[in-house]
């Protein structure tokens, strides 16, 4: 039986709901509730599954660090660590060594270190970089050798050579990639093959696929593409984006049509062609894509729920089967498979 863990973060009730997926039944159910309080937003993940990080951000802005047992299902808080901004958005880099973040607010990366017990150290040891206005997204690079910001106030991805020694980011020459004016850059990913990155606009609420050479962080726009669906006439606000497992579909959410768009890849080019858009969530803000690649699960701001959709094998279409209540204001999802109990 598939089983998936769901963690979702909810920014007006202060919790982490702890769900579990069972694919043959298509149920969510609750498992756990976690009262950590506050405007709880960013999550991510270790490499190897075992610890989440958290991020507060509202006063005391902080990282907390849970223990993960993919076993039993559940979640337990570990310790917590101030930051030096309120983040909007956290990642491990490939070793699991370092918590990169960036702060809307601050206009700032910084560069937390994690112990060896894979919990966060104090923030006011973070190694901090400014960026341009309202810095959305860092991202090590497939290598890592590189890390990116996206600047969505900049127009600009900033691109740091990163020591994965010392946490320490270097500047590139030149330090910044410009992007199409108005796009507002938000997230980005990267494909398994580490050649090719894909950017979502908040502000045009469009794709963007850029070549990426992890040699030397040369980056060249090679497609653009819209997300919204046809006849949407309000502003775009674009909010987040990834890619199935298996690389051949990339999705993305848009807030105010409420909307999944989905796209195949090619399997040479990396390029995108739409495949088509599906209502989700109302104001569906993060998503994850389960483990398997068999379904997609949307938080919906104001609707409060989360949303799952089957992936359909050949065609990427989603079909939505399952809806699950938890906490106000849930915006980020993280997902891990659970493993058979010894």
């Amino acid at each position: 039986m598939d089983k998936t863990l769901v963690f979702v973060s909810c920014a007006d009730s202060g919790e982490l709901h702890v769900l579990h997926w069972a694919a043959d039944t298509w149920q969510l159910r609750t498992e756990q509730v976690l009262a950590l309080g506050g405007q709880l937003m960013p999550m991510a993940l270790s490499p190897d599954g075992t610890r989440l990080y958290v991020a507060r951000r509202s006063d005391p802005l902080a990282v907390v660090t849970l223990a993960v047992d993919a076993r039993a299902g559940r979640a337990e808080v570990l310790a917590e660590a101030p930051l030096p901004a309120s983040m909007a958005h956290l990642a491990t880099d490939g070793t699991g060594r370092w918590l990169l973040s960036a702060s809307y607010g601050a206009d700032l990366v910084a560069v937390l270190a994690i112990a060896a017990d894979g919990v966060v150290g104090a923030g006011r040891d973070a190694a901090i970089h400014a960026t341009g206005r309202h810095a959305h997204s860092a991202l090590a690079s497939p290598g890592n050798r590189f890390v990116l910001a996206a600047s969505l106030g900049g127009g600009q991805l900033h691109r740091y050579r990163f020591d994965a020694a010392t946490g320490a980011l270097l500047p590139t020459d030149p330090a910044v990639f410009p992007l199409p004016a108005g796009t507002g850059p938000r997230h980005l990913r990267f494909n398994a093959q580490g050649d090719r990155m894909y950017l979502l606009g908040e502000l045009d609420a469009f794709v963007h696929v850029l070549a990426w050479d992890e040699a030397s962080g040369d980056l060249q726009l090679l497609q653009s593409l819209p997300t919204v669906p046809p006849g949407f006439a309000g502003p775009a606000w674009g909010s987040d984006l990834h890619l199935s497992p298996d690389g051949r579909w990339l999705y993305t959410s848009e807030r105010n049509s409420h909307t999944l768009a989905g796209f195949a890849v090619d399997a040479v080019t990396g390029q995108l062609s739409p495949i088509g858009h599906w209502h989700t969530q109302l104001q569906p803000r993060g998503f994850a894509i389960t483990p398997d690649g068999r379904y997609l699960m949307a938080a919906g701001q104001i609707s409060h729920r989360v949303g799952v959709h089957a992936i359909a094998p050949n065609s990427g279409a989603l079909t939505q089967v399952a809806e699950h209540d938890v906490g106000l204001n849930p915006n980020w999802i993280t997902v891990l498979p659970m493993q058979p109990k010894a």
